[in-house]
């Protein structure tokens, strides 16, 4: 009998026919139903992941930008970790502070001390009032409410188990790497409890073919493989049929077209805010179950109006039509000094 792996920190042996009789119950918290929705091969509810949170209206990877997710619906919240000097972890994607926060210089060699100084900036570079978070805060706002995907965070494997553990939010938080099948398998057994796990898999390259057929060959089943493709090739659509016979879902990012396509093939977020949210039933069609986004709320109206979101009873408090297109509100963010602003 073919054994369904979970790569769920401790890759979880289960069988699909256990889980998908599983049922959804009303006592359970928000964050541990979309855990089920994201275990079960057979539903149709399509999860919603925002990158870095809601960043088009406050600082990324913020306590409000998390906050306003959670308002959305979304079902995941994606962020990144740096360590700093002082072995704190903190919410930031890029290697330095400069461009997210007033402050300068390598997250590595600043404390968390100077950290707390410094104030988050606005995508178009305004300071705000708000600060950047460590990991430990993130995850308590977190915590019951919403699924968290740690990127940029497996080199951190170790320490982010100490604070998932400490908070009792272990088997709600996602992470993902291209590390090969053993390496993923003797990390994840050297713990008691269980952090989802998923491959990422870029099909074009060379690399990310190797990774698939190694899951592939041990006849490993992923809860899913983030797959990522730059041109749509015979290889890409045959992954894409290969992971949903074996029972796997498919994660795929329509943050920008490089990472699904490219241009010609026109799924990405952008060109379905220019072109209409219709543009997102292209995703669907190679089989996509979870979906990473910058755009969640043009995304979950669409997904609403399909009915891909049956099992949601909560609606974005700020979708605005027009012209058969959804906007984003203006956002609320506070700024302390607007002629800092470029």
């Amino acid at each position: 009998m073919k054994k369904r792996i979970l790569f769920a920190g401790l890759l979880l042996l289960l069988t699909l026919s256990t889980f998908a009789a599983t049922p959804v119950t009303s006592g359970k918290t928000n964050a541990q139903k979309i855990v089920e929705a994201i275990h079960n091969p057979k539903t149709d509810y399509v999860v919603v992941v925002s990158h870095r949170g809601d960043w088009r209206d406050y600082p990324e990877n913020s306590i409000p930008a998390i906050e306003s997710i959670i308002r959305m619906g979304v079902d995941v919240m994606e962020l990144d970790l740096k360590l700093t000097a002082d072995s704190v972890l903190v919410l930031c994607h890029d290697g330095t502070i400069d461009r997210t926060t007033t402050g300068k210089g390598r997250v590595s060699d600043v404390t968390y001390d100077y950290i707390k100084n410094c104030f988050l900036k606005t995508g178009h570079n305004c300071p705000t009032k708000y600060k950047m978070p460590t990991l430990k805060e993130a995850l308590a706002v977190c915590k019951d409410r919403i699924v968290v995907n740690i990127d940029q965070g497996y080199q951190y494997y170790d320490l982010v188990m100490a604070i998932t553990e400490e908070l009792g939010v272990t088997e709600q938080i996602l992470i993902k790497g291209k590390k090969p099948v053993d390496f993923v398998d003797a990390q994840a057994k050297k713990y008691k409890h269980a952090m989802m796990y998923m491959p990422i898999i870029d099909i074009n390259k060379p690399s990310g073919q190797e990774l698939f057929r190694q899951y592939m060959d041990k006849k490993i089943v992923p809860l899913a493989y983030e797959v990522c493709w730059q041109q749509e090739t015979p290889e890409v659509r045959k992954c894409m049929k290969d992971i949903l016979a074996q029972g796997s879902k498919i994660w795929v990012n329509t943050l920008w077209a490089s990472l699904c396509g490219g241009e010609e093939a026109g799924i990405y977020d952008d060109y379905a805010f220019e072109h209409g949210a219709e543009v997102y039933q292209k995703v669907l069609d190679f089989g996509t179950s979870i979906i990473q986004t910058d755009r969640p709320e043009l995304l979950i109206s669409y997904l609403k109006k399909i009915g891909r979101l049956a099992s949601r009873s909560y609606y974005s408090i700020y979708q605005i039509k027009k012209h058969e297109k959804f906007y984003i509100a203006p956002s609320d963010f506070t700024i302390l000094n607007k002629n800092k602003c470029l």
